[in-house]
């Protein structure tokens, strides 16, 4: 398998391997982690990988913990949560140290929510609400 790397995007460098005949690509175009690369080639896999600039990688985290935390829903049992959930944790604390907050500037805001919103040990399930202007952050997700 024949391996060339090329530019792209302002000198950053771009990794192609040659598909076999017959074959057809899948394009992911997301952030994946450093071993990855890897672990394609040793299985004999085709694929094409780049490095991503400061804003871009950053832009691309962001993206990745919603990937992340859909995950979570399809967890059958404890074992595939805590894995879920690790991998969650895993965007979080790249997210962190890129942005360079503290642990305790988290806990801080976890408090502040908590006194201003509470927390969910209630298990408040909201069916319907009358529109009063306001809009939510979430997005949905197939469950």
């Amino acid at each position: 398998m024949k391996k060339t790397y090329t530019r792209k995007n302002k000198g950053e460098k771009s990794s192609k391997v040659n598909l076999k005949c017959g074959t057809r690509k899948i394009f992911y175009r997301k952030l994946i982690r450093d071993k990855i690369p890897e672990k394609m080639t040793q299985v004999g896999a085709a694929f094409e990988v780049r490095k991503l600039g400061k804003r871009e990688f950053e832009k691309e985290l962001l993206k990745k913990v919603g990937e992340e935390a859909s995950g979570l829903l399809s967890a059958r049992n404890k074992s595939e949560l805590v894995e879920e959930l690790a991998d969650v944790l895993d965007v979080i604390e790249e997210i962190m140290g890129l942005k360079k907050i503290k642990s305790s500037e988290i806990q801080k805001a976890r408090k502040a929510n908590a006194h201003k919103k509470g927390g969910f040990r209630k298990r408040i399930y909201l069916v319907w609400s009358e529109d009063t202007g306001y809009r939510t952050n979430e997005r949905k997700y197939k469950r």
